[in-house]
């Protein structure tokens, strides 16, 4: 993107942000993308998700020493889509990848094994055994995996970068279940365990092709300063085992992700520049160009640029309370609704022709498709009346929303669309198709439907 369409200034940035986001509803209902025939759509901002890449890009660049090797891995799980992990290929945005599937994500889109990570804490001998012959750089997350690599390293030459993972225990967030850096946390090596920190040493002395070092402290609801403890432990203990091998054997540390994200409004912080210049306040040495460096973030990159529109089928009252009931729900938003105290989300209203409603708020319910009563997107949430035909959508929902369909109700798997909107009067938006709709057809043929008779045989 040319630097002359990148907005500059907070406000500037946040209303480009918003104005983009209503060009494209209102272009989604006009174009069909969404309505009657399609009442659930997912839509990714291309210009938000390009401008987070070189923001992301720009803050490391600004606390590291010229010449040192860095790269930013998307982390597939947050938004799993071919044509994204493309576009952020592009953007100069690697893969990490956690099963056979991402990887074969991350391989349609054309990212190179030099710069695609494997982490999992349930890696196959099969996955090792494939990342090892691509060249895919592999974290191991315990001894008996470090002892699978053993046999495979001795089997046959390998060009991937092979390290451990550990978890440094340096205590959760405010989000328990997606906390990674507990003392009980299922990753990596816990590193202040009894005899571990002895045992991690040995294990890199003894294996002289071991060269990175890799922890994930992060995730929504964990502050900058943990984050950078989590990095700073990881840090002195790759420095321990340097000093111990008398030559710089750890030539590269994977200090993960999970930067939060603020659901709160459409600014967008923590920034990555704030988060760069806390590690580089804490962990000087990470930056001095001794260690390559490696990123694992996701919701931040995609969560600011996703907008996910429910069509409202009806709107209706219980116990005083409106309820406005929509098609987007549990099978689109599964966290918020099985935990919205953590996940909790903004809902925008617009009405039938895609435009914002004004107006009075009022509370109300905005609640899904799906046959329990616990499936709210947002409850007792004040916004504009929604009324049926209009549109209820879901903010900060390009990571970990519309990309993971949860098939309750076999309901159907919305369509996702990027988008690009021009500066004229009608905004000149222009939609990429990232994935067509499911059909029913599609829902039968995978639960079955040609084996119907299958039981019937036994």
């Amino acid at each position: 993107m040319a630097s002359s369409d990148v907005p500059t200034g907070p406000t500037t940035v946040l209303r480009a942000l918003s104005t983009r986001r209503d060009q494209a509803v209102r272009a989604a209902v006009e174009q069909g993308l969404v309505g009657p025939a399609a009442p659930v759509a997912g839509l990714l901002d291309v210009t938000g998700i390009r401008a987070s890449a070189a923001a992301l890009h720009a803050a490391f660049d600004a606390v590291t020493a010229p010449g040192t090797e860095v790269l930013h891995a998307f982390a597939v799980k947050a938004t799993p889509l071919v044509p994204l992990l493309r576009l952020l290929h592009e953007a100069g945005i690697g893969a990490e990848v956690a099963s056979p599937g991402e990887l074969a994500l991350a391989r349609a889109a054309g990212v190179p094994p030099a710069r695609t990570v494997l982490d999992s804490p349930a890696k196959t001998g099969a996955e090792l055994r494939e990342a090892l012959a691509l060249g895919i750089a592999v974290n191991a997350d315990n001894p008996q995996e470090l002892a699978r690599l053993d046999a495979l390293v001795a089997s046959a030459p390998t060009r991937s970068p092979l390290g451990v993972r550990v978890n440094t225990q340096v205590g959760s967030g405010s989000i328990g279940a997606t906390a990674t850096a507990t003392p009980t946390s299922k990753f990596g090596v816990a590193l202040r365990d009894a005899g571990s920190r002895q045992w991690l040493v040995r294990a890199f002395l003894d294996r002289p092709w071991l060269t990175r070092l890799h922890t994930h402290s992060g995730s929504q609801g964990v502050p900058l300063d943990l984050l950078a403890q989590g990095v700073r432990a990881a840090y002195e203990l790759a420095e321990e085992i340097n000093e111990a091998a008398g030559r710089r054997q750890i030539d590269t540390l994977d200090i993960g992700g999970g930067l939060s994200v603020n659901f709160d409004s459409d600014e967008q912080t923590p920034t990555y520049a704030r988060y760069a210049k806390v590690l580089a306040e804490v962990v000087p040495g990470l930056f001095d160009g001794r260690y390559g460096i490696v990123t694992e973030f996701g919701r931040s990159l995609l969560a600011k640029h996703g907008t996910l529109l429910g069509l409202v089928e009806y709107a209706k009252e219980s116990g005083g309370r409106p309820i406005a009931v929509t098609h987007a729900g549990v099978q689109v938003a599964t966290r918020t609704v099985y935990a919205p105290a953590s996940w909790p989300l903004r809902i925008a209203a617009y009405d039938a022709q895609g435009r914002p409603k004004s107006g009075p708020a009022v509370a109300q319910d905005v609640a899904g498709p799906a046959c329990f009563s616990g499936d709210l997107l947002a409850e007792n949430h004040s916004l504009p009346p929604l009324a049926a035909g209009d549109y209820a959508a879901a903010l900060d929902t390009g990571a970990y929303y519309f990309a993971q369909h949860y098939s309750y109700n076999s309901l159907i798997r919305p369509g996702v669309y990027g988008f690009t909107a021009g500066g004229d009067a009608d905004g000149g938006v222009r939609f990429a198709t990232v994935r067509a709709p499911q059909t029913v057809e599609e829902i039968v043929a995978e639960s079955g439907g040609d084996r119907r008779s299958a039981l019937l045989d036994l």
